[in-house]
């Protein structure tokens, strides 16, 4: 059955769509189809808000009747459909909706006067109108203009109607009881329509206050200032307060902005970018904006509360992006702003940053966070921001007088300067990777230039000021050569090496690019001169030149006539022709640049980041960031196009890094750990090997890959395997302080050398192998060319031969593994003795581990006394006169090229506790067999027999 509510309800909505009807026949239709088509912004803008709010009346009419229909269909079917099917219950969001939004229109109406100058066009109509619209009214008197009568008639209505809705609503809800299905529903509809009341009563109050304002005020500031859609607030007029610094003579707080007028000049300030701060006393607040800091003070306690009351709210209202429902500071404790926003913000103040646009997170009037920077000259920043300026990772590009040519900085900022790791793309096509400090080059980092430029160039080494300077390579592929050296203010300066693609290289003392002083030449056929140099490198002054085959020629050098070589002195042909071995001690580099010293730039990020105990935030800065695509990183600047995690992320990582040394201390272990952590890209010992492996590869790769370098990359090799060991060390200690653990103590000399070479050398040798064994090949090219025209020889003899020739005991002659067919005989039979032996041999160029070439030289010594012990029928131990020509045969059987490259490489970088075992003498053997394979009387005579006295090792 139908409560009496519910047919109030159906009586009201019916009179009220009566209403909405009639006014919009009496006074939306006119003033919309009688109103000429305007020619000024001001009446165009009346015109768009009177069809606004007819709009919105329409709708309202239309969810009227909707709601009428659900009552009618409650009442003719009371049993089967129930109180939750009317629309005011179940979809009272909706019609609240509805009604807000003509509300809105309608205030806005009011704040422009729209219905006043619509009016004014056709006056003596609306005189004509005015009996009809007062039957509409009531309590307006006959007197009031038609623009009062129109406001009135569109208002009065309305708020009546409300005002029913939420008195049957609230009379609804205490007949249907506690426990009735559809309270909720009642309940929720009352308190909305209550809500709606309260915020059209303060919307309507707003929009008159803002109507009356605008009176007050000049035409110009009216122009500026007003808007249909902006309310005022407050008004320093109602309640006085002063600002500082601006001294504004008066402050309008509106919806949208804090607004201060100081004689003919406004300043707006976006209240989206306004941040309010508590005051020292009772009387001041301040407010923060992006380019100023203002100062509230007001004449009493109450007057400050009242204006950071406000104004607090108001900049809620804004950030929401709508008005507050159900009324402006409704709750008990007001929502305070919160610290951190994201808008777009144009700086007007001069400065850097002056027309500046920049968009993405504040904190506190601030740029904070993540965010953009644009120029108006087409500069743009994107990245991190802290305080206002440029922190963290970002991204700079900086157009250039060509057009579409820009410079692309990816870097990590400190405080508005680059700081950090970078990488550079110029305009130019140059590229610089490395570190920055106060936006310049400073540090390790590798500057080059494109190969199709007309002078290709790159260097790679340490910077000083946005400088060249300290230890550093630089490559000039348009002149073919390297220089390796020391550097001061972008020249050439202090001890030096120049290479080039000729083979022929110089050390000497460098200074302001050019070499002065003694220095030494090498050329590609061994020559040596010693003595002076002219500064562009050609022989001059005093000086000793040692040719090949042992002359030499000492006296005074200088250009003789047509540009050549002029030379008075004393020509020596006595000497005898240098050994091999003295030619290979002339190695350049070795005591001018101390391995230690020459990569700290690299070293060095490294170091910090320990010693600053392995914070997440630091480490991209100090250990460098990895870019997936820099072109397309360079044409979209997208923040995220780079492989990068976030600050959370790599922090986490970090902690899980240090977590698995801990759990890998044990010696196996601790092998696997360290394997996997350098073949990791991202790890940072793995960051650290790879720029080591691209500052040995710009020294010895391509034109530095010279023989007189080898010693200068062996000991470097050495020193990268101490520094990465010594960063293995940095990392446990930060990992052991972090858990609250004792620290290990510090290592003895003997101890890390130990570690060095055991376990780090073998790890990282395979990153520098091809260029270091490169290096080996050339520089034991004429030994091992003999020796290839040894094996030549060898080769040619069948196995019984060999071994004869030789002079292998025939008990030892493995003849069993000699198996001939019917056209064989076994004098011709070739590679089949001693075939375990020779195949093992051959594995020890599979693997680039000194200490695995060792084992694989061992098994080769048990695979011949195995097959020794198989041919005497019992176990045999070759004594010191029976393995060497064994091994000879096996060696020259293995054919291995390079041979005299490997066993040197293996001396070099095998491990020390060796020296004096077993390794050492099986390699010392294969040393052996290696030189006499070398020398001519291995074609010409017998190997020397058992009985010989001389021994090979």
């Amino acid at each position: 059955m139908c409560s009496p509510e519910e047919e109030a309800l159906l009586r009201l909505e019916e009179v009220f769509s009566s209403t909405l009807a009639r006014i919009n026949s009496l006074v939306l239709q006119p003033l919309l189809t009688a109103a000429p088509e305007p020619s000024n912004p001001q009446g165009r803008e009346c015109l768009r808000l009177l069809q606004q709010l007819h709009k919105s009346s329409q709708q309202l009419w239309e969810v009227t009747e909707e709601s009428l229909h659900s009552l009618r269909r409650r009442l003719c079917h009371q049993d089967s459909v129930g109180l939750e099917s009317l629309l005011l219950l179940c979809g009272a969001d909706r019609v609240l909706r509805v009604h807000v939004e003509y509300i809105e229109a309608y205030t806005s109406c009011v704040v422009v006067q729209a219905f006043q100058k619509a009016a004014k066009k056709r006056s003596e109509y609306w005189r004509g109108q005015r009996k009809a619209l007062r039957q509409l009214l009531s309590g307006v008197s006959s007197e009031a203009s038609v623009g009062t009568t129109l406001v009135q008639a569109l208002r009065q209505p309305l708020a009546h109607h409300v005002q029913q809705y939420v008195l049957l609503l609230l009379s609804l809800g205490d007949t249907v009881g506690e426990r009735h299905p559809t309270r909720e529903l009642v309940v929720h509809a009352a308190t909305l329509f209550g809500n709606l009341e309260s915020f059209m009563r303060q919307a309507l109050d707003q929009a008159t206050a803002t109507q009356a304002l605008w009176h007050t005020l000049s035409s110009r500031l009216r122009d500026v200032l007003c808007t249909p859609a902006r309310r005022l607030l407050q008004d320093s007029q109602h309640i006085p307060v002063t600002v500082t610094p601006l001294r504004a003579e008066r402050v309008l707080l509106f919806d949208d902005a804090l607004v201060l007028l100081q004689g003919h000049s406004v300043h707006t300030f976006d209240l989206k970018l306004v941040w309010v701060d508590p005051g020292q006393d009772g009387c001041t607040f301040d407010l923060l904006t992006p380019e100023e800091e203002l100062s509230f003070c007001s004449k009493d306690p109450q007057g400050r509360m009242v204006w950071q009351w406000k104004v607090t709210q108001a900049v809620c209202q804004a950030l929401r992006g709508k008005k507050d429902f159900p009324i402006l500071g409704a709750g008990l404790e007001p929502p305070e702003p919160p610290t951190c926003r994201c808008l777009a913000y144009t700086f007007r103040a001069e400065g850097r940053l002056c027309q500046a646009t920049y968009e993405g997170e504040w904190c506190r009037g601030r740029p904070h966070g993540k965010g953009t920077l644009k120029w108006p000259d087409g500069r743009n920043h994107v990245g991190n921001f802290c305080q206002g300026l440029e922190h963290g990772f970002g991204i700079r590009l900086v157009p250039q007088a060509s057009e579409d040519k820009f410079d692309c900085y990816k870097c990590h900022w400190w405080e508005g300067s680059m700081c950090g790791y970078g990488i550079c793309e110029y305009s130019t096509d140059e590229v610089y990777k490395g570190y920055f400090q106060a936006g310049l080059r400073h540090g390790f980092g590798v500057l080059e230039s494109p190969p199709q430029a007309p002078q290709p160039c790159k260097y790679t080494g340490h910077w000083e000021r946005g400088q060249k300077s300290g230890y550093g390579i630089e490559e000039d592929g348009d002149r073919g050569e390297r220089y390796i050296g020391m550097w001061q203010a972008d020249q050439r300066h202090g001890p030096g090496v120049m290479v080039t693609q000729a083979g022929v290289c110089y050390q000497g003392t460098f200074q302001a690019d050019k070499m002065v002083g003694p220095g030494i030449l090498l050329s590609e056929d061994d020559s040596l001169y010693e003595g002076t140099f002219t500064r562009d490198l050609t022989l001059v002054g005093k000086g000793k030149v040692t040719f090949p085959n042992g002359f030499t020629l000492e006296g005074s050098f200088g250009s003789g006539p047509g540009g050549g070589l002029h030379t008075q002195g004393v020509l020596d042909t006595a000497a005898l022709p240098p050994e091999p071995s003295g030619t290979r001690k002339r190695q350049l580099g070795v005591g001018a640049f101390p391995a230690e010293s020459r990569w700290q730039g690299v070293y060095g990020p490294f170091r910090d980041f320990v010693s600053a105990g392995c914070p997440g935030d630091l480490q991209e800065a100090l250990l460098g960031f990895h870019v997936q695509n820099s072109r397309e990183l360079r044409k979209s600047q997208e923040y995220l196009c780079c492989e990068r995690t976030q600050p959370e992320d790599r922090a986490g990582r970090m902690e899980d890094v240090l977590d698995e040394l801990l759990q890998h201390r044990e010696p196996r272990a601790l092998r696997q750990c360290l394997r996997k952590a350098l073949s990791n890209s991202l790890h940072p010992l793995g960051k650290l090997l790879r720029r080591l492996m691209l500052t040995f590869q710009a020294t010895y790769a391509g034109i530095g890959a010279n023989k007189h370098l080898q010693a200068l990359a062996q000991e470097e090799v050495k020193q990268h395997a101490q520094e990465l060991w010594a960063a293995y060390r940095g990392l446990l200690q930060v990992a052991l302080q972090r858990k609250g653990q004792a620290p290990e103590e510090d290592e003895d000399t003997e101890t890390r050398d130990v570690q060095v070479h055991g376990l780090v050398l073998p790890l990282i040798l395979p990153s520098f192998y091809s260029e270091l064994f490169t290096l080996y090949l050339l520089l034991h090219e004429t030994e091992d060319g003999l020796y290839s025209q040894g094996i030549a020889h060898l080769s040619l003899f069948p196995d019984t031969k060999l071994l004869e020739f030789l002079d292998v005991q025939k008990h030892l002659w493995p003849l069993k593994d000699l198996t001939l067919t019917t056209n064989q005989r076994l004098s011709l039979v070739r590679d089949k003795c001693f075939l375990s032996a020779t195949e093992c041999l051959q594995k020890i160029i599979t693997t680039v581990d000194p200490r695995e070439k060792l084992e694989v030289l061992e098994r080769t010594y048990g695979e011949i006394e195995a097959t020794v012990s198989r041919v005497l029928g019992q176990e045999h131990k070759l004594p010191m006169d029976d393995l060497l020509p064994l091994l000879i045969y096996v060696v020259s059987r293995a054919r291995i090229q390079h041979l005299g490259a490997e066993i040197h490489l293996i001396r070099d970088m095998m491990d020390p506790i060796h020296t004096g075992g077993l390794y050492d003498f099986l390699l010392t053997a294969l040393e052996s067999c290696y030189e006499h394979i070398q020398k001519e009387d291995m074609r010409l005579h017998r190997f020397p027999g058992r009985g010989d006295s001389r021994r090979p090792w």
